[in-house]
């Protein structure tokens, strides 16, 4: 008996934000056998997560967060979804904050990236080892070439260039991890308000009059940005992003080889397909060199 349990694959905790990604990553690891439980943040991640072994706690329940991992024997842990940075007039405090306060206090400063490399050092000095979700869930990188049915023209050829050249700037400025580029034109950069809202914009742009022969045009591009921490906030995208795509009036979507995951596969390839949007995956480095 000791013999099986040492050959067990270590007990997973993730800690779910927004999206369909933590749900995704939770499918991954229990096909491949791992225990998995799943912290749950209040009014972020979604109920479907409960499909899983869970708990919801709030985001300043850092003691209690702690102690779920543990119990649960979480030896590893995967930081999965989106989370904006809270209010903390708002939050649900236990006395984990209070005990962890100088580390938590440096989480509210500097940019992205300094923040996620403060987390991942935060639960590794708890004994945690920080996993990124594609070491979990290989599959759900994007591989080369087109996913889907359609195919990238000329024309989107020459945005995406200009695309990914935009998109490796923003993140050596530590800003965003996408870019909608059309006609040559950069028509927005992915800021604090996320890849949904930017989206949106380009909708209310391409209303005013961008595309008067109502024709797709345009390419949305993703990638990780330079020296990003890669075990947290890895770019992915789901069906909603294509939804967003499709109703800006895009022509496709461009990935960066695995740097990007996707969740819901089936669903988004199916959606770009039957609104003839094409989805690549690129490599930037491949690109800079043409």
């Amino acid at each position: 008996m000791a013999k099986s349990k040492q050959m067990q694959p270590p007990g997973l905790g993730i800690i779910a934000g927004d999206g369909s990604m933590p749900i995704s990553v939770a499918k991954a690891a229990e096909a491949a056998g791992r225990p998995v439980h799943v912290v749950a943040l209040y009014d972020t991640a979604r109920k479907e997560i409960e499909a899983f072994p869970h708990t919801w706690v709030s985001l300043g329940e850092i003691g209690r967060m702690l102690k779920i991992l543990k119990k649960n024997e979480c030896k590893q842990l995967a930081i999965v979804g989106s989370v904006h940075r809270p209010d903390v007039s708002t939050l649900r405090l236990d006395m984990g904050v209070f005990t962890n306060l100088p580390v938590i206090l440096n989480l509210t400063r500097g940019g992205d990236n300094s923040i996620l490399t403060a987390i991942v050092s935060f639960f590794e000095k708890k004994g945690f080892e920080v996993v990124g979700a594609h070491e979990v869930a290989r599959d759900l990188l994007v591989e080369s070439g087109p996913i889907g049915r359609h195919r990238p023209g000329k024309k989107d050829r020459k945005d995406i260039a200009i695309g990914l050249k935009v998109v490796t700037r923003l993140g050596e400025l530590d800003v965003g991890q996408a870019a909608v580029v059309a006609s040559e034109y950069v028509l927005a950069v992915e800021a604090a308000e996320g890849t949904d809202r930017m989206l949106a914009r380009c909708k209310e742009l391409r209303q005013w009059g961008m595309d008067r022969k109502n024709k797709r045009t345009g390419v949305f591009v993703k990638c990780a940005k330079p020296g990003q921490e890669r075990r947290i906030d890895l770019p992915a995208i789901g069906p909603n992003t294509v939804r967003g795509a499709i109703d800006a009036g895009l022509s496709g979507l461009a990935l960066a080889v695995d740097d990007v995951m996707l969740a819901d596969r089936e669903e988004l390839v199916k959606l770009a397909d039957e609104a003839g949007l094409f989805i690549v995956g690129v490599d930037p480095a491949a690109q800079a060199k043409e």
